[in-house]
Order: C-alpha cells, then structure tokens, then sequence
C-alpha cells in the first residue's frame, strides 16, 4: 500500500482548495451582483411606481378644462375630491410649496412664546427668542425624529422628552446627552432643521420650499407673493393687527379639504338655503365678487333684522376674503375671523376659527357670547352640508357638476389656481 505523506497530500489538495475558493468567490461576487441588481431594481420599481402614480394624477388632472368659460365648464370631476393617490399628490404641489398661513402673531407675541402645529405631513414649531426674532423650525429632533415639543406656551429652550437632547430658540443643538464616544458628529451641523417664516398683519405664516431667507427680506416680499396686489385693499378694509384676539375653535369635518373651500366660494348661493338665520342679517342680492391673483374677495351689505343684536354682530358690510389655497378672512362689523383649512386625507379636514374683535369691545362678555353663538350655529350648519357633499361625491351617480355662472365665480377662479399649480 503506497504511502501518502502530508506534503503529498497537500499537493493533491491545493487544486481542490484553489477551485473552492474561486467558486466562493465567484459566489459571493455573484451574490453581491444579484443584491446590488435588486438593489438597483427596487429602486427602480419605486422611481417606475411614482412616475405611474404622478401620471395617473396628471390624467385625473387633465379631466379639468380650465380654459372653458364658466357659463360652459364642468367643475373639477369627484377624484380630485376622494382618490386617496390625488391627495398625497396635491400635498406636495399645492402645501409644500408658497407662503401658508399657520398662525397669529398674539401667538407668539412676547419672547419664548411658541406654538406648534402640523401641514400635511410637516411638523413645524414656530417661536420668539430672547431678542424679540421670530424662528420656525421642523418640530423634529435631530437624534431619532421625536416630536420636540407640542401645543403652544413659554419656554427658554425646547428639551426633547425622548432622549433630553436640548435646542436655543435659534434652533442650535445645545446639549446631546449621552454621546460619549460617537465619531464624525459635528454640534453645528445637527441643530433643527429652520423653516421660511413670515409676517403679514396679523398673520404669520411659513413657506416650505423656498431656501431659507433673511427674515428681513421674506418680510418684503411676503405681502406681494402671498396676496398679490389685493393686499393694500385688504389692509385698508380692516383686516389689521389692530384687532384684539378672543378665541379659536377647531372642527375636524368628514370632508375633502377642497368640499369645505368650494362651499365658502359659492357666492353666497347656499345662505338662504341653509343659514337661514344669517341671511336675514344680509342684503344678498348685493352679493358681489372679484377675483385678484391668488385672491378672492366676496363682499356683501348688511340687512335689516328683527334682532339689533345681530346687525351690530353683521355690520353694514361684510367681507369674505379667500386666499388660495386654504385661508379665509372674514371681515363684518367689529369682527375679524378666520378659518384656517387642514388637509388630514382624502375624506377628512380639519378647520380652524380664530375670532378677532375691534380692541373697545373686547371686555363686552354679554355680546361676545351671543356673536359667538351665532356663528357657532353657522359653522354646524356648514359641517352638514360638507359632510353631505363628501356622501354625494363619493357615489357612482355624480362625477362633475356646473357652475352657477353669476355667483359662483369665486369657486372657478379656486378651481383653475389649482389646476394651474398641479399642472406646474
């Protein structure tokens, strides 16, 4: 029997180790292959997935002719109103992008007032530091994304209650806890992420797409960019920062954000019908509208009524200034309110009344009461009919509507401003 030393044997077995090794690698590379393929087809799929989803939305998009007279055109058809794909959509063509309006400046009128709010799917925190500055911010921390702070109030620095990390009310990251030993972590580099802040009036408001801009300069422009050329007529009519705030209200509706825009741009059409008591304070044949930029202006005399009460509540004018996409101030006798109009889904919105009132009845409980009751009654009367709407358009039986072409200008002049930004 012939004997087989260890240099021998290894001799024989160095091929057989060479050819394993090389099919390991050639394995392994083949794997790396086959991942980094994936890899690279998964991303494709995603990229393919939203260029299907955006031209799904521009075909949805595209069943509006905003050219068409309105005597002639159909409105927006019910996918604009209930398709779950249309609304991320329009999130980030119409929310993400100018100037919104997000707040007052009561709000955060003294330093370290802040206050905390959320635009689709933007977290924001809005605040005034020590020198008086106005800051906004992503409400994100910087360590694993924890909501920094919440609701509105007074604070010198915001802690995060996750992990403790802790910001300057100029956003600068002024403690990390905890970190000892962490590498290539720059102080500097990891403070909130700002946001575009403005003031117009009494409003404040944010934009989320341009780069950040000296504030001084954002102040400049703000007026022109948000409101176009209506906005020496809006501050000339009462809608300043002389007013004194009262109070907010929130309704979340079961509506499309857009049901709540067009049912506050028909021109006055639905009042008599539905708001039966705030009609009779109107003088609705007077009902008139002009249409700016981005602006809409519906206007109309106060009337005669049974109750003194409401003609001081209506006045001799009342004012209904939309500005796209989702801001409305009405403006009637000694009161200044707002209505503030969230996107929260396809089906559902939330909106926010602030009331406003000229300074020298500020303390007068009695009337205060009674006006808010009175537009309490309005807006629950609102809330029913949206809700009905949002019913309607979600049935096989409707898909576009018409115009009433001698009042329903201002609700046009929506549709086509929204049509022009998802087309863009």
């Amino acid at each position: 029997m012939t004997m087989i030393t260890a240099t021998t044997m290894a001799v024989l077995l160095k091929p057989m180790i060479t050819a394993h090794r090389l099919l390991l690698f050639q394995t392994q590379k083949h794997t790396t292959i086959i991942a980094k393929q994936q890899k690279q087809h998964g991303s494709l799929l995603v990229a393919s997935s939203a260029r299907q989803s955006d031209n799904y939305c521009q075909n949805l998009v595209d069943e509006f002719d905003p050219n068409i007279p309105i005597e002639k055109a159909l409105t927006p058809p019910s996918s604009w109103y209930t398709d779950p794909s249309f609304f991320d959509f329009e999130l980030h063509r119409v929310f993400y992008k100018g100037w919104q309006a997000v707040g007052y400046t009561e709000q955060i009128k003294n330093p370290h007032d802040f206050f905390t709010g959320r635009l689709g799917n933007v977290e924001f925190l809005v605040c005034r530091d020590d020198d008086g500055k106005i800051h906004a911010f992503h409400n994100v921390c910087r360590h694993h994304a924890s909501l920094v702070a919440s609701g509105n109030g007074q604070k010198s620095c915001f802690v995060c209650p996750y992990h403790g990390w802790t910001y300057g009310l100029d956003g600068a990251l002024l403690k990390a806890t905890r970190i000892t030993g962490i590498q290539n972590f720059d102080v500097n580099e990891f403070g909130l992420k700002p946001l575009n802040v403005a003031t117009w009036g009494p409003f404040v408001l944010l934009n989320l797409d341009k780069e950040i801009l000296p504030q001084q300069e954002a102040g400049n422009t703000v007026g022109s960019e948000w409101l176009g050329s209506c906005s020496e007529f809006l501050g000339a009519n009462g809608v300043d920062s002389s007013l004194s705030y009262l109070c907010r209200r929130v309704y979340d509706i079961e509506c499309n954000w857009k049901v709540f825009c067009d049912n506050y741009l028909d021109g006055g059409y639905h009042v008599p019908y539905a708001h039966k008591g705030l009609a009779s304070g109107l003088k609705l044949n007077s009902y008139s509208t002009k249409t700016y930029e981005k602006v809409s202006i519906q206007s109309c005399d106060g009337g005669s009524t049974e109750s003194e009460d409401d003609i001081d509540r209506l006045g001799s004018k009342a004012l209904y200034a939309f500005i796209y996409p989702n801001f409305m101030i009405n403006r009637y006798g000694p009161w200044m309110d707002t209505n503030l109009v969230l996107p929260l889904g396809p089906r559902k919105c939330q909106v926010i009344f602030d009331y406003f009132i000229e300074a020298h009845l500020k303390d007068d409980k009695d009337f205060i009461e009674r006006s808010l009751v009175d537009s309490e009654r309005v807006q629950i009367e609102d809330i029913v009919l949206c809700e009905g709407v949002q019913r309607g358009l979600e049935t096989p039986a409707y898909c576009s509507g018409r115009y009433a072409p001698t009042v329903e200008h201002a609700m046009h002049h929506f549709h086509q401003l929204l049509h022009y930004i998802l087309k863009e």
